[in-house]
């Protein structure tokens, strides 16, 4: 029986992973779970699966997780310190499923124990990878990527020569203003932004997915994990969401990934890797399809994107820069300070300023974390002004 923990179990990710284990009860034991301010969920999951231990990231909160969990015999914990806790406890897989830079510190520490990392936090490896790499190779650990995109890379390598690889296209849906006016993008309310025609994911990645900042964090993703040039990495816009990821190589084949637009396919691939599984996801029915249309994005509508490449050249603490500042920027666009478009402004200006004042030298997590405090200050100023 395999131990696994879940950082981030009441996300979209965290609950598609408990169900598949809960089809396989007798595969896995659930040692920890980590949540946010949804502490009905998070006790409800950690009582089902009989979990060692709960915890939420909200300090406030603890009182309220330990009076759901009262009785069941399942240590609580909450806060920063609790959550790098739950990352420790020994097991053989752990998702990392905490959204944004938040899950990077957890993250290291699971890797620490040389344990192997199943990732769905992209921003660990934008802000952090040479830190978050350097820290597997250290430890012994694995990382296995989880984004559907990268997961659809990783698997159409499996057996290839890594030499041969002449380039990658990692596709995107175009979000939920792929076919709107241009002129209206200004216009646009989080509402809107907070659905997605195909995935169904939370709020803040489905906005990303919109502006495209979702994918930019991918493109930087693919070249941290893949170890990739800027310059092999292309993004398509492809409606269907079917075909995830393609590679190609040097005798100028392609191999493509397909696959419904379910989050469980990468998970469970990455839950039972190396092996492959019976899975719950839709069959494809290619011919109800009837077609796949691939159009290059167009940075008029997708500004947010070229910033990707922008931070994969400066390379250093750029990425945790760029991450910080995205995050902030949706931040303020939830909260209805900023419209839809002034996010990619915001974070190009920010950017612009921070790469002056990045530090040099070797990368920590100190330094990341420092860059991440600086920039988020940075662009509040930006707003104020």
């Amino acid at each position: 029986m395999r131990r696994v923990t879940i950082l981030g179990a009441t996300g979209s990710i965290g609950q598609s992973t408990l169900d598949l284990i809960a089809r396989a009860p007798d595969e896995f034991q659930v040692v920890a779970l980590t949540g946010g301010r949804n502490i009905v969920q998070l006790a409800k999951d950690a009582r089902r699966f009989g979990a060692e231990m709960a915890v939420t990231a909200c300090a406030d909160l603890l009182d309220e997780l330990r009076s759901a969990l009262a009785g069941s015999g399942i240590a609580a914990g909450a806060g920063a310190g609790a959550l790098i806790e739950a990352a420790q406890r020994p097991a053989d897989w752990i998702m990392s499923a905490i959204v944004g830079v938040a899950g990077l510190t957890p993250g290291l520490a699971a890797l620490e124990q040389g344990t192997t990392l199943a990732l769905a936090n992209k921003e660990s490896l934008v802000a952090a990878g040479p830190l978050l790499l350097a820290t597997a190779a250290r430890h012994g650990a694995r990382i296995l990527p989880v984004d559907s995109e990268h997961s659809a890379i990783f698997q159409a390598l499996t057996g290839e020569d890594r030499a041969a690889v002449e380039r990658v296209i990692i596709t995107a849906s175009g979000g939920a203003f792929r076919d709107r006016p241009l002129g209206d993008l200004a216009h646009v309310g989080v509402g809107e932004a907070s659905t997605h025609p195909n995935w169904d994911m939370g709020q803040r990645i489905t906005i990303d997915s919109a502006s495209m900042f979702n994918k930019a964090l991918e493109v930087i993703e693919a070249k941290e994990f893949f170890d990739l040039d800027p310059s092999q990495i292309e993004v398509l816009v492809h409606p269907q969401s079917s075909v995830h990821a393609l590679v190609g190589f040097r005798d100028g084949g392609l191999m493509a990934h397909v696959g419904p637009p379910d989050m469980r396919h990468a998970i469970g691939y990455a839950l039972n890797w190396p092996h492959r599984r019976d899975l719950p996801v839709a069959r494809l029915d290619l011919a109800a399809i009837g077609r796949l249309d691939f159009t290059a994005p167009d940075p008029a509508r997708y500004p947010a994107l070229k910033l990707a490449w922008q931070v994969m050249e400066a390379g250093g603490h750029a990425g945790a820069i760029f991450n910080a500042a995205k995050e902030r920027a949706l931040d303020h666009f939830i909260a209805g300070r900023i419209g839809f478009l002034q996010m990619s402004a915001l974070v190009a200006r920010a950017l612009d300023h921070g790469l002056v004042d990045a530090p040099g030298g070797e990368m920590t997590l100190e330094t990341v974390r420092r860059c991440d405090h600086v920039t988020r200050q940075q662009l509040d100023r930006l707003i104020v002004s």
